[in-house]
């Protein structure tokens, strides 16, 4: 019987090309969105993918929302917290509003994601908890301490996790994407987009479609002495 993965923010971007990926593996998949009800029906359409609409940042939401699922495709053993926000102003300038408002999304998001979820991995002694982080929770980044700081506790949830379910067959893993080649990123104008490529010694930017492969093996029954790590999936930009 095929596995149930769910991607949160699965259905625009990287996570798209993770959802997609997944599924093409033969995994039963189901992703999540906020808000752009068209650019989801669009998406389920194009690739029969069911997604659902609910807040990470909101327990109950999550909660309610990954019942659903569980409900209607089957119990979830692979988690993929995805989704994420950016609220970016120089520290100096940062209001409080878009501090929580990344905070309760990239951060506290993985824990509304992962948490309904934990006690039935356990149950079945199978999960696989794979988190996308970023480069900027590796090294930082200029008006991102709201984003930084998120996407380093995401590595934090994800070692600690490892510890906690490895003896159940849990694993917990991160991604850290550099600069991919994405629709947010593809707006930035193109010189400011050049000095970005120049910065990352393989010359280019990456494709959702690399990040989603480090996705699927990850998700896989091969990975399972893999636990507690941190794929750098940015082009030789940056070392740990």
């Amino acid at each position: 019987m095929a596995r149930t993965a769910l991607v949160t923010g699965g259905s625009r971007g990287i996570g798209a090309a993770i959802s997609k990926a997944l599924k093409a593996e033969g995994y039963n998949v189901a992703a999540t969105y906020a808000g752009n009800d068209e650019a989801a029906a669009k998406f389920t359409a194009e690739t029969g993918i069911a997604t659902y609409k609910w807040n990470v940042a909101d327990y109950e939401e999550s909660a309610a929302g990954i019942a659903k699922v569980e409900a209607e495709i089957g119990p979830i053993d692979i988690v993929v917290a995805n989704a994420g926000i950016t609220r970016d102003a120089p520290f100096h300038k940062m209001t409080p509003e878009q501090w929580h408002q990344v905070i309760d999304t990239n951060l506290t998001g993985v824990f509304n994601t992962v948490h309904p979820v934990w006690p039935g991995m356990r149950e079945r002694k199978f999960g696989r908890v794979i988190v996308i982080s970023s480069i900027n929770g590796q090294k930082g980044q200029f008006a991102q301490v709201n984003y930084a700081a998120t996407k380093a506790g995401d590595l934090g949830i994800v070692k600690s996790l490892a510890q906690e379910g490895a003896r159940a067959g849990i694993t917990a893993n991160a991604i850290c994407p550099g600069y991919i080649a994405t629709e947010m990123v593809m707006a930035i104008p193109e010189k400011v987009r050049d000095s970005i490529v120049a910065g990352i010694p393989a010359g280019r930017l990456g494709e959702p479609e690399e990040i989603a492969r480090c996705v699927t093996f990850l998700a896989s029954e091969d990975s399972g002495f893999i636990n507690g790590s941190t794929i750098s999936a940015n082009g030789a930009q940056f070392f740990v």
